[in-house]
């Protein structure tokens, strides 16, 4: 699924459809389209056509500063990025649990514009890699973008989807993503595919949107929140399962009540963080 994403909040999803997705393809059709239009918007100092800072993108560097600050980034790490790549989006800061060591080989699911992916090539070093994943064409665009104006020699980014990653097997020490694995309508071939990739003893370090009680069926049902990180949230006892059946161990996840704060903008008059926060979710592949 595609990122820079999420947290995304899109105001609409395409065609101002507000029902569930019919088909997997829908699903993906559609959160394709909305990330597409987030990128467009970014890229020509809009905003998805409202004002502050809708999906995330802000054409004020300050809107996104406070949003990033919110999600655990430090100033520090948004001047090590090209201008551009950090578009106020995400749920959290998964590198700040990922513990990345010079060179190891990460994979970022659903890259969007880069932002973590370059944090990351920060800390592997030359002789490290980081591969980006997105399924959105403008996301990609984007992030290769950016990768130039950094001249970043260290990162690549490649289309394709999450539930089936464009890697080999084994070649992975640490997976990252933030604020992604949520819209995926398949998740648990998502951690499949993320268990096929990671080396012996690799590693998962997530950031995420997760249910904390079962969401009624009208968020289920909304096409508007799926796509902005919330209708398709799982519950964190079925998160556990899916990653224990794909095969990981030292499973931890942590839900994180201060996300509330920020939460509560996405989706005005849903309340719904009575249902759903961001979570740090990490893994270990058996080495």
């Amino acid at each position: 699924m595609s990122k820079e994403n999420s947290c995304c909040q899109p105001s609409d999803t395409a065609g101002d459809e507000r029902k569930a997705f019919d088909s997997d393809d829908a699903h993906k059709q559609t959160v394709r389209s909305v990330y597409g239009s987030v990128a467009r918007a970014d890229d020509a100092g809009g905003c998805c056509g409202i004002e502050s800072s809708c999906c995330g993108v802000s054409d004020d560097i300050s809107i996104n500063t406070l949003i990033s600050t919110r999600l655990g980034y430090s100033q520090s790490e948004r001047d090590l990025v090209p201008e551009g790549a950090d578009m106020g989006l995400g749920c959290g800061n998964p590198k700040a649990i990922a513990a990345l060591q010079p060179g190891e080989v990460v994979i970022d699911l659903g890259a969007g514009g880069g932002f973590d992916c370059f944090l990351a090539a920060n800390e592997v070093g030359e002789e490290g890699r980081v591969i980006g994943v997105d399924m959105t064409p403008d996301m990609l665009s984007k992030a290769r973008n950016n990768a130039l104006k950094g001249k970043y020699t260290n990162v690549e980014f490649r289309l394709g989807e999450i539930e089936y990653l464009p890697i080999a097997d084994a070649s992975a020490d640490v997976i990252i993503s933030n604020c992604v694995v949520n819209l995926s309508s398949d998740k648990p071939q998502v951690f499949r595919d993320a268990f096929r990739v990671l080396k012996a003893g690799g590693r998962l370090a997530i950031s995420d949107v997760v249910a904390t009680v079962e969401l009624p069926p009208e968020m289920r049902n909304d096409a508007g929140l799926i796509a902005g990180c919330m209708g398709n949230a799982s519950l964190v006892a079925d998160l556990e399962e899916m990653m224990n059946d794909a095969g990981f161990e030292q499973v931890r996840i942590h839900p994180k009540d201060e996300s509330k704060e920020f939460i509560k903008d996405w989706a005005p008059g849903h309340n719904v963080t009575d249902y759903v926060v961001s979570a740090t979710i990490e893994a270990v592949k058996p080495a």
